[in-house]
C-alpha cells in the first residue's frame, strides 16, 4: 500500500510540475563528482523571511491506502531576498519541491557545492538528505512543497520547514 501511495504522490508532483511548464528531468542537481554522505556540515543559520501556507492536506490513514501516521501535504512557500529555510532533515519525510518563481540556492548534506534551483525545477528530497536553502537573489522565490508528513510532528517547529 505504501508503494501505491508513494507512486501516486510522485505522479501528482510530476503533474504539478507539468502544469507549471516544468520539465521534471531538467531540475538542477548535484554534480555526480560532488556527491557523498555528510559532505556538508550542518548549518545553524536561523529561519528568516519565509512564509509557509498549507494549500491542502490529506490524512492518509483515512484513505484506502491506510498509511497510518502520515499526511500528504502541499504547501506554498515564499522566500524573500536574503530569506532562509533552516537546516532540516528528510530522513523520515520525503518531499518533492517545485520552484515556480525566482531562484533559490540549496546547501545539502549530500553535495559539497551549492545547487541553484530556478523556475520550473522540481527536485526530490529523501533520506539521507539534510539541507538548508537561501534566496540569494533580489526577488522573492515561490515554491511548492509536497511531502508525506508524520502526523505526530504537526505542532513541532519542523512542521513549517521544507
Amino acid at each position: 500500500m505504501l508503494k501505491i501511495c508513494l507512486a501516486a504522490f510522485a505522479a501528482g508532483a510530476i503533474s504539478l510540475a507539468a502544469l507549471a511548464g516544468a520539465d521534471p528531468a531538467a531540475a538542477a542537481s548535484c554534480p555526480k563528482d560532488k556527491t557523498g554522505v555528510d559532505v556538508r556540515p550542518m548549518s545553524s543559520e536561523p529561519a528568516a523571511g519565509v512564509t509557509d501556507e498549507v494549500q491542502a492536506s490529506i490524512d492518509l490513514s483515512k484513505e484506502p491506502a491506510k498509511v497510518e501516521g502520515r499526511m500528504l501535504r502541499l504547501r506554498r512557500l515564499v522566500v524573500q531576498p536574503g530569506g532562509v529555510v533552516p537546516w532540516h532533515s528528510h530522513g523520515d519525510r520525503p518531499a518533492i519541491i517545485l520552484v515556480t518563481k525566482g531562484t533559490i540556492v540549496e546547501y545539502a548534506s549530500t553535495c559539497s557545492v551549492p545547487i541553484a534551483h530556478g523556475p520550473g525545477d522540481a527536485t526530490t528530497e529523501m533520506n539521507p538528505t539534510a539541507h538548508w536553502w537561501r534566496n540569494e537573489g533580489k526577488e522573492p522565490v515561490e515554491l511548492y512543497s509536497a511531502d508525506l508528513f508524520p502526523t505526530e510532528m504537526m505542532h513541532s517547529p519542523e512542521a513549517h520547514q521544507m
